[in-house]
């Protein structure tokens, strides 16, 4: 078993992750950042050891792993990946600047695996499914400074550090944040409605969080599969268009309502085409999405149903 530290640990991915290293027997170090939102681990404090830390203090990232000697680091903090986290400074200072820091202090801590979390939007729009080699283009300041993230992996990879990147694609699941799509299908599903929805067109690769969680670990279990600085795409490799996605969820949910297009403005980054090619996490993992989509959202309601407390927040969400 080993001792990992997760970034990022009170975010929806990250609090996920943490569950899942619990269950199976490692040594755990949530890392949140001070002031955030802490809800998500409210049921698992006793179980991990939770840390308050900015890591925008780049000078004391030394002292935190000298304190904390993981083996493991899964660095999944970030800033700028909601439309509400729009501060330029605070995406270069946490996707950037925290990056290189974590990367060098790793390296003098003879850390075992860095499993850096990069975004699919580090590809910007593509007419095709990208290759983990293919040409950056991000059209966004979050997707810009996830790509220099990545990249700043690879580069200490190159220089002996066992890193990689896996590139993210939609993950979705328990936890998720409650202004999101899935929680807003599944929270509107148990009135017998379906919420604001863009065209029906938009398009997106889904994979359900416990997979996503998956392939973190088998990443740090294998070191740095396909040489130093690889980059791995997580993704189903299935295209699922919304107005797919809304019958699905009619059907398994059980909603009578119809949906009503364009009642929700197009976001800058949707699109009709968003696949992944995951061949080389298979290749290299042994990993593919496992969960299908009807599974999946399944899965999440009744994880909400089985907490009523939490109806509240998500309830709440509703008139944000």
């Amino acid at each position: 078993m080993a001792r990992a530290l997760v970034t990022g640990a009170e975010g929806f991915l990250g609090a996920n992750l943490v569950r899942h290293l619990l269950l199976s027997g490692h040594e755990t170090i949530a890392l949140s950042r001070p002031g955030g939102a802490h809800w998500r681990l409210d049921d698992v404090t006793t179980d991990v050891r939770t840390l308050a830390f900015d890591l925008r203090d780049t000078a004391a990232i030394p002292r935190l792993l000298a304190t904390t000697r993981p083996q493991w680091i899964f660095h999944l903090a970030a800033h700028g990946a909601y439309s509400w986290q729009t501060d330029v400074e605070q995406m270069i200072g946490v996707n950037i600047s925290a990056t290189a820091a974590l990367l060098a202090a790793a390296r003098s801590a003879n850390v075992q695996a860095f499993v850096n979390v990069g975004s699919s939007s580090e590809y910007g729009l593509k007419a095709r499914p990208p290759r983990e080699d293919e040409w950056l283009e991000p059209n966004s300041h979050y997707a810009v400074t996830k790509a220099a993230g990545s990249h700043l992996t690879a580069l200490a990879a190159a220089d002996g550090l066992p890193a990689l990147t896996l590139r993210l694609y939609s993950i979705y699941g328990p936890w998720e944040d409650p202004n999101r799509l899935i929680p807003a299908l599944v929270r509107e599903a148990a009135h017998g409605r379906l919420p604001s929805l863009v065209g029906p067109s938009t398009a997106r690769d889904f994979v359900y969080v416990e997979d996503c969680c998956d392939a973190l670990v088998r990443a740090a279990q294998r070191g740095v599969p396909g040489g130093p600085g690889a980059t791995l795409n997580i993704g189903s490799g299935r295209q699922t268009r919304l107005e797919e996605l809304v019958e699905i969820t009619r059907r398994v949910l059980g909603v009578t309502a119809l949906p009503e297009w364009s009642t929700m403005d197009r976001r800058e980054w949707d699109t009709d085409i968003w696949m992944s090619d995951p061949s080389a996490a298979f290749e290299q993992l042994g990993w593919k999405a496992s969960i299908g989509l009807d599974d999946g959202l399944l899965r999440t309601a009744e994880w909400l149903r089985q907490r009523p407390p939490l109806w509240e927040r998500y309830r709440v969400a509703e008139t944000v």
